[in-house]
């Protein structure tokens, strides 16, 4: 959609409920978001099914939500009234949306086990949150030279 009335940064605050998942969930869950720009996120993904049932050879049971975008569009000027007499400018902005539907490619035996040793890779890994204990003696206290000399001339 070109030209929506909603700023780009209140759309995208809608933009994790819809990625990733199947159409339907999608838009099951826009329904139940008390946001504004839910329904404009359903209307986006009713249009982007419709146009899929159009395609020839896609299987719209196998569709998700691949990416979904919202740039800024132009932005409408007005102007009110100020402090001292002045005019004060109100953006207006509008959006530029964008949704992508894809297949969901069926992993293969070679592919699930990719994905799975990616999984073992230790910057996937979730972090450990915790202390390690000690086992060396704590560094003595250090003095500086003065104090040191001070010191051994009271033991003499």
């Amino acid at each position: 959609m070109r030209y929506v009335r909603i700023t780009p940064r209140k759309f995208r605050l809608i933009i994790p409920f819809m990625q990733g998942k199947r159409p339907e969930e999608a838009i099951a869950t826009l329904a139940s978001v008390k946001k504004g720009a839910s329904k404009y996120g359903i209307d986006l993904i009713n249009s982007a099914l419709s146009n899929a049932k159009r395609m020839q050879g896609v299987n719209v049971s196998e569709l998700y939500v691949s990416k979904v975008v919202a740039n800024g569009g132009p932005m409408l000027k007005r102007f009110r009234a100020g402090s001292m007499g002045r005019a004060s400018m109100i953006k207006k902005r509008t959006s530029h949306i964008t949704v992508e539907l894809d297949v969901l490619a069926p992993k293969t035996g070679q592919e699930a086990k990719e994905v799975k040793a990616e999984a073992k890779h230790p910057k996937m890994q979730p972090l450990k949150m915790g202390v390690k204990a000690r086992a060396e003696k704590p560094h003595p206290v250090k003095r500086g030279k003065a104090k040191e000399e001070i010191h051994k001339k009271g033991k003499e």
